[in-house]
Formats: C-alpha cells, structure tokens, sequence
C-alpha cells in the first residue's frame, strides 16, 4: 500500500479547516483515512497547526510521502529539514528544544 500525508478539508462553506491524515494514494481526498495526525486551520490568526510529532515521524519511517502543502507544514514545525539544512543538524535542534 504506497501510504501519502495529506490535508483533508473539513468545515463548513467558506471556513475550511484541515485535517493531517494518512491515506493511501489510490484513495480519494475526502475519503477513508488510516489515521490523523493533527489539524491545521489556516483561519485563526495566527495559524493553529498542531501536528503529533512522534505519530508523523513514524509514517515517515513507514515510506509515506508528504503531500507538497505538508511537506511545508511539516518543515514549519521542524519535523522535516528546511532547504539547507541536513536532517543531522535538524534532529539535534528538535533534541535540545524538548
């Protein structure tokens, strides 16, 4: 099963908000998911992303691949390494902040 981090679109008309789901990639967007892993809501000011951590880094060791949205998501919320920065260095910096 190729699995995929993706937004899932929730809300009402014209108040979206997202939810972090994992699902496989033959799925639809708004279909079954295998598990959340948090919400975004691009809404409130300032944005709420609250992302389970430890659940996203697991999937990433699974193989699932970040939609491009999550894969920013998750590089603003040092899960994954910005453009320059090796994953080593990133790691430590997430070591040190807990």
């Amino acid at each position: 099963m190729a699995t995929v981090i993706r937004l899932k679109r929730m809300g009402t008309k014209k108040k979206p908000f997202y939810r972090l789901v994992v699902t496989d990639s033959r799925k639809a967007v708004a279909g079954k998911y295998v598990e959340a892993l948090g919400y975004y809501d691009p809404r409130k000011r300032p944005k709420v992303i609250n992302i389970n951590k430890e659940k996203a880094w697991e999937w990433l060791k699974k193989g699932a691949r970040p939609s491009d949205t999550v894969r920013s998501l998750f590089q603003r919320e040092g899960i994954l390494p910005r453009k320059g920065e090796t994953v080593k260095r990133e790691r430590e910096r997430l070591m040190q902040n807990q």
